[in-house]
């Protein structure tokens, strides 16, 4: 007999696997089910115990295999037949993850479940480049938004005019393909072209990548860097100090 079926939502970190937390490490051990996202570290399916079914959930700009409709009967029949199951996500599940699907899927079948946070790409990109997402006297606010609407390139439907006027930090998950489109709706409804701006490419793993410049260039710069998915863009007045901050990580950027 199988234990009571059980959903955890795990939040598996931006890339580190030194940056998951005790609870989800906890969890993956207890798990007889695991099913993963692309952006896992493999490092951390090491943690599941012997006998686990691990399952890649593989969801890739482009590439689908498991549509999101499977993804959610396969948790539910997964719990059923053995008990606990984690759904282990990139970064933080409530962030961009599709977890209010997930969630309702389990929830419409009577499968009890929680969620266990994990640390999201925006605070991990600005730790590794060395800067604060909010600062008292000039970024009082941050807000995550994101970058990748129904198309490729597509803009998001969002209030671009209020995302140009805020005071604070803007941190667009997603935004490789509309990275250019991103910066000159900014820009024309009034953002400042000349506004520190990063790029972090694959934050936190061997490969990372982080592209300094200004909203006004950094489609361009990151386009010379051949910056790839997954990829977060920073923009705001805390974001000019990486440049002398950032020492711990390469920065790419052209002199000027």
């Amino acid at each position: 007999m199988s234990a009571l079926p059980f959903v955890s939502f795990v939040g598996a970190g931006p890339g580190d696997p030194e940056l998951i937390t005790v609870k989800a490490l906890r969890r993956l051990r207890e798990a007889a089910v695991i099913v993963h996202d692309r952006l896992v570290p493999t490092e951390l399916l090491d943690h599941a115990c012997e006998g686990a079914e691990v399952i890649d959930a593989g969801k890739a700009p482009g590439r689908h295999c498991l549509g999101q409709a499977e993804i959610n009967r396969l948790l539910v029949d997964r719990a059923r037949r053995r008990g606990r199951v984690v759904r282990l996500k990139g970064g933080d599940p409530g962030v961009f993850g599709r977890l209010a699907e997930e969630i309702g899927a389990v929830r419409a079948a009577g499968v009890r479940f929680e969620i266990v946070p994990g640390v999201t790409a925006a605070t991990a990109a600005a730790a590794r480049a060395g800067i604060s997402l909010t600062d008292r006297a000039s970024a009082s606010a941050v807000t995550f938004v994101t970058g990748s609407g129904h198309g490729d390139g597509d803009l998001p439907a969002l209030d671009w005019g209020a995302l140009a006027r805020g005071r604070g930090t803007l941190a667009f998950y997603m935004a490789v393909s509309a990275l250019p489109a991103i910066a000159e709706a900014l820009t024309a409804l009034g953002r400042d072209a000349g506004e520190a701006a990063l790029v972090v490419e694959r934050c936190g793993r061997p490969d990372e990548q982080i592209v300094a410049g200004r909203l006004g260039d950094i489609a361009e710069r990151a386009q010379r860097a051949a910056v790839r998915a997954p990829a977060l863009l920073l923009v705001g007045p805390t974001v000019a100090a990486a440049s002398t901050t950032a020492r711990h990580v390469a920065i790419t950027a052209a002199a000027g």
